[in-house]
């Protein structure tokens, strides 16, 4: 362990007591409590990964939580066989039939995020679930199979005290404005560019 003299302990004590006493004052001025609009968009891994941690914190605090997949229908997936252990307080919902790529049917692929969608808006109504993952909806926007303005009005008038987090890349400006939250994963680096394939416990 680094020797630290008590000159330099004192400092860091003095620097961090003035740190903390700003950093409450910060905590103190927020008091608004709302269902958030959270979206998870950008080029890099983890989107779908941070959604569900927080799916994890909810069921953490005995809350229900809904799940509907847009897009990856034909991945089975470690997450939702994990989330099978909590029973009833999630409700899960794969309705995707894949990437557009490998559906190669535009009005297919349309039939199911209209489908998805109608799920979402039931999961969204039902007041005993109180954050919903749409996850790919984002996907599902970008091609168009959903008008997007009706969706972000539906998203935008939820009920009161509802979270919903909405993954995918290339998230439509439209829905980034009426979100309370957005992070973008960047992609630094991955591995798949190095030839290493998806992965069980990784990727799916």
């Amino acid at each position: 362990m680094k020797d630290i003299d008590d000159k330099d302990a004192e400092r860091h004590r003095a620097k961090m007591e003035k740190r903390k006493a700003v950093q409450d004052a910060e905590v103190a001025e927020k008091t608004v409590e709302k269902g958030l609009l959270i979206v998870n968009t950008g080029p890099g891994k983890g989107k779908t990964t941070a959604a569900f941690g927080l799916a994890l914190r909810m069921l953490g605090h005995g809350r229900r939580v809904g799940v509907v997949q847009f897009i990856k229908g034909a991945w089975h997936s470690g997450e939702k066989d994990a989330f099978a252990a909590f029973g009833d307080k999630v409700v899960w919902h794969t309705m995707g039939e894949g990437f557009t790529w490998e559906t190669q049917d535009l009005k297919r692929d349309i039939a199911a995020a209209e489908v998805a969608w109608a799920k979402a808006r039931e999961l969204m109504a039902d007041p005993s679930i109180d954050l919903v993952v749409l996850d790919e909806l984002n996907i599902a926007l970008r091609y168009d199979y959903l008008d997007l303005d009706a969706v972000v009005a539906e998203l935008s008038g939820r009920r009161e005290g509802l979270h919903v987090v909405v993954t995918g890349r290339n998230a439509k400006p439209l829905l980034l404005d009426a979100a309370d939250l957005v992070t973008e994963m960047g992609s630094v680096k991955h591995h798949f560019s190095a030839g290493v394939k998806a992965q069980q416990g990784i990727e799916f």
